[in-house]
């Protein structure tokens, strides 16, 4: 398959080498990462070659599996293996990381489905392990430029539970789930990257 006949999401090319600069800091002393929510695949044949200290697995529902897949044929990588199937409110697979990363997922699946992914991650990571977010968000209930405000009602038009998630709504679930907040990024297009790290007694 060429690389035209692959499924494109234009955005990863436009936010990866951004994402990329942080990963590479944040990522240094990990060496499995798991990808919560994959796509097409393109964030992880990017980053994985470029981050070869580390396992990169890659994670999708059961309808977004033959994209990811594909995408890892076109572009192998040593530290990319196959992806596993990952409902966020399903039971997760059983592996151990030090890292997860998602991008563009929060405002994507339903609202009674973030909770769960801050637990999920948490059962995910050993103590002191990242959890990496990329996207949008509001910060004290307003958006960071009025293109995110429109792609707010375009989510919703959509799907009345999706929609662009309160930082601190986030910060609530992941303190609860055992995590705290070490930074917020902002990136290129009204995108930010946090972080937020298990605590290190947490089991």
């Amino acid at each position: 398959m060429s690389c035209s006949e692959l499924p494109d999401a234009p955005s990863c090319g436009r936010n990866r080498e951004p994402i990329l600069q942080h990963l590479t800091r944040l990522l240094a002393c990990s060496r499995k990462v798991l990808e919560v929510g994959s796509g097409t695949g393109q964030h992880a044949v990017y980053f994985a070659p470029q981050l070869p200290h580390l396992q990169w697995q890659t994670s999708e529902r059961p309808q977004q599996l033959a994209a990811v897949k594909s995408w890892l044929a076109e572009r192998p990588s040593s530290n990319l293996p196959q992806p596993l199937v990952l409902e966020v409110g399903d039971t997760w697979p059983e592996i151990c990381a030090d890292a997860i990363f998602t991008a563009n997922t929060l405002h994507i699946m339903s609202a009674a489905l973030v909770p769960q992914f801050f637990v999920h991650s948490a059962d995910i990571l050993q103590p002191g392990g990242l959890l990496i977010v990329y996207g949008p968000v509001k910060i004290a209930g307003e958006f960071i430029g009025p293109s995110n405000a429109d792609f707010d009602l375009q989510l919703k038009a959509r799907d009345p539970n999706r929609g662009i998630r309160d930082l601190e709504w986030l910060d609530r679930l992941a303190q609860r789930a055992g995590f705290s907040r070490t930074e917020l990024n902002y990136l290129p297009a009204n995108n930010q990257l946090m972080v937020w790290r298990k605590s290190d007694n947490q089991e």
